[in-house]
């Protein structure tokens, strides 16, 4: 009989094996992996020479700013989803080996158990059954012993179906670690190499919005920016409007949760709904100051109309929540839902960035009804 311990070195033996194996073979998959990373990196500084050489205008940096944002908001989203199936995979493998600890005493008990009924049927002593209905005398026992072997028989049969029942299923657990391991390795590479990108592309960005910096130094330039910027937000929305008025989705609105929604981020909230921005530039929504890749959320159910990025406003989300009720949601790093799907109150639909030129990660949201800025302040549970 295998001790406690035994199984309990054969079980890490065997992981360490699996994933040595994984990593040896899996060698060639990071070379790959460097390479492409090499590769970017060596196409983003030609892009930077190509910027520097060509003395590009505002408008151009725009787009290559967009281009350089948009490319994040896939790195970040990619990266998001890998970690998310890295939290996934630890959680299988604890709850693997839990079982598979449960098993190995269930195995050892039930080693245990038959270990004692063979004993108690080795002292019971052995009876030939023919033997006493021939002989008359020693019949009269015969019943209660012939009933007491089929109970320790039949409690025999059945410890020993589970046991053969855990032994195979400890067996299966024990491929399946081996697995999630070699998972997990594959994961936390993937993970590595996505988070290379993501700072390679962030800094390309950063360099790009210096250059923008400098072409809109003075006052009337950003404000010329902002009016801009502006105009295109609400022609998306508008846009936005209309769509959700031909698509006629059956939502509630957000009249009867006033001061009750959901607040889209967790961080700080600038009040800033109404006051000069710059200018005659005022502020339609609030600000809300929160850590870069944490989650975006829903302020109610509704249907997402818009998910693309706007100049000045980076990646943007717009939410329909029915009866005229729109919610904005600008500056993302990633964007995690599509224009058409349906999300939930409190679901995850952005993570926090400072896409759109922001110089630090925040969330810019908006409520708007019939295309009218409302006060964010008014409606949101703060």
């Amino acid at each position: 009989m295998m001790s406690r311990s035994g199984w309990g070195v054969v079980g890490s033996w065997l992981l360490l094996l699996s994933a040595g194996f994984f990593i040896v073979g899996d060698v060639s998959a990071q070379q790959q992996e460097q390479a492409r990373l090499e590769e970017l990196r060596a196409q983003l500084k030609s892009r930077q020479q190509t910027l520097k050489a060509n003395q590009a205008n505002a408008e151009e940096l725009q787009a290559f700013l967009a281009e350089s944002e948009k490319e994040i908001g896939r790195a970040a989203a990619a990266l998001n989803q890998t970690q998310q199936s890295l939290a996934h995979n630890r959680e299988q493998q604890q709850q693997l080996e839990n079982e598979q600890q449960t098993l190995k005493q269930a195995i050892v008990d039930q080693q245990d158990l038959l270990a004692s009924q063979l004993r108690s049927a080795f002292m019971a002593g052995h009876y030939d059954y023919a033997k006493m209905i021939f002989y008359q005398e020693e019949a009269k026992s015969f019943e209660r012993v012939l009933m007491y072997y089929k109970y320790v028989s039949k409690a025999r049969q059945r410890e020993i179906t589970r046991f053969k029942k855990n032994v195979a299923r400890l067996e299966a657990v024990t491929r399946e670690l081996q697995d999630k391991a070699s998972e997990l390795q594959q994961l936390l590479q993937q993970q590595q190499g996505q988070k290379a990108e993501l700072l390679a592309r962030q800094q390309d960005r950063e360099q790009t919005l210096q250059k923008l910096n400098q072409k809109i130094a003075s006052d009337a330039a950003r404000v010329k920016e902002m009016e801009a910027s502006e105009k295109a937000l609400i022609a998306a929305i508008e846009a936005a409007r209309r769509a959700a008025e031909r698509a006629k989705t059956k939502l509630a609105g957000l009249q009867k949760q006033k001061g009750k929604l959901t607040v889209p981020a967790q961080g700080k909230v600038r009040r800033l709904f109404g006051s000069r921005r710059q200018g005659q530039v005022r502020w339609k929504g609030v600000v809300i100051e929160a850590s870069e890749g944490s989650a975006v959320k829903a302020i109610s159910h509704g249907r997402v109309l818009y998910a693309d990025w706007l100049k000045g406003f980076g990646l943007v989300t717009i939410v329909d929540h029915g009866k005229g009720f729109m919610s904005v949601y600008g500056h993302n790093q990633a964007l995690l839902k599509q224009a058409g799907d349906k999300v939930g109150n409190g679901e995850s639909i952005a993570l926090v960035g400072q896409s759109g030129g922001q110089s630090y990660p925040n969330l810019y949201f908006e409520i708007r009804h019939k295309g009218k800025a409302l006060n964010p302040a008014s409606w949101l549970d703060l």
